[in-house]
């Protein structure tokens, strides 16, 4: 008898990086406490890309973070209410037909939400709040600056800000006209990325105090400029690195604003530790995402077979928000 199968996006391995390609993969069966979504959208992120020039060599690898869909079979343990819910997940090989995942990692969709949307909802914006809230403990009244403000996270990151009343929310982004698109997510002051006088810029619009955290995906390009521009006792919080991984910092610098230099990532917490911030994002999020006050930014979506286009895209660097994969019609 032949197993069944599905269609999921791979990573194929090669000397120079790895190809992305649509194959037929062994349909997931749900272990205990997981459940079987059947995906209708999935969202891409840049980290993806970084991954495929890495990946050299072993077996092909499915792809993909964050989807949205509906549970379509329970695993042993799971509780029956559950079955047939619209969902949005943050787990492994979720550019596919299917993905089985534990039940924790899932968030019902608001009715508000179309598929598109939902899928590109849940990671960014966990890892925004997990940044955030959970680690730079961001108040109201406190100055933000959120670095590649027009990437996903900083969508998020921008409207998570606002949320909690921080003052004033500073974006950067290289690009004028995606400064001039980002205003409407919370984004009060742009800030030019792409001039050497950045961090002036931002201790101009804080009034020379210099801001109070700051949200990075950039890396060591940014390093030494969100030192310059960060107060007393300041919180750089690195979620991304976008352009590098390793940089120089000025410890004396870093002494002298008593400031506190942040790691964040998924790839070292435990299964209970990533379902942790994923209902803490939910317990705080979900009613103003049901609500309207927060929402996803879908940029652009790609049929699954698109896959390559897709990435394609993705390494111009010209999206705003979130680009998608339509995986189910």
């Amino acid at each position: 008898m032949t197993a069944p199968v599905m269609k999921a996006v791979v990573l194929l391995p090669g000397p120079d990086g790895a190809d992305i390609a649509v194959r037929e993969v062994p349909l997931p069966v749900p272990a205990a406490g997981q459940v079987l979504v059947q995906v209708h959208a999935a969202a891409l992120n840049r980290g993806e890309l970084m991954t495929r020039q890495k990946l050299r060599s072993g077996p092909p690898q499915q792809n993909g973070i964050e989807f949205a869909g509906v549970v379509a079979e329970l695993g042993p343990g799971v509780e029956a209410h559950w079955q047939g819910r619209r969902v949005m997940g943050h787990w492994r090989a979720g550019q596919a037909e299917y993905v089985a995942v534990d039940a924790r990692l899932l968030v019902p969709v608001p009715e508000r939400l179309d598929w598109m949307q939902a899928a590109a909802w849940l990671n960014v914006f966990t890892t925004a709040h997990d940044a955030i809230v959970t680690r730079a403990k961001l108040r109201a009244g406190e100055s933000v600056l959120i670095n590649a403000a027009g990437s996903g996270i900083g969508t998020a990151a921008l409207q998570i800000a606002r949320l909690i009343g921080a003052t004033p929310v500073l974006g950067s982004t290289r690009s004028a006209a995606r400064r001039e698109k980002l205003q409407p997510f919370g984004m009060q002051v742009g800030i030019d990325a792409s001039t050497p006088h950045w961090p002036e810029a931002v201790k101009e619009a804080t009034g020379g105090h210099g801001v109070d955290v700051v949200i990075d995906s950039v890396g060591p390009e940014a390093l030494a400029g969100n030192l310059a521009c960060i107060a007393l006792e300041g919180r750089l919080v690195s979620v991304g690195r976008l352009g590098a991984e390793c940089g120089e910092i000025d410890m004396d610098l870093l002494a002298l604003k008593r400031a506190s230099l942040i790691g964040v990532t998924f790839r070292t917490r435990t299964l209970e530790e990533r379902a942790a911030c994923v209902q803490r994002c939910a317990d705080d999020l979900l009613p103003a995402l049901t609500d309207g006050r927060i929402a996803p930014v879908l940029d652009r979506s790609f049929a699954m077979d698109e896959i390559a286009q897709a990435h394609a895209y993705l390494a111009r660097d010209s999206h705003l928000g979130k680009v998608v994969l339509q995986v189910r019609p």
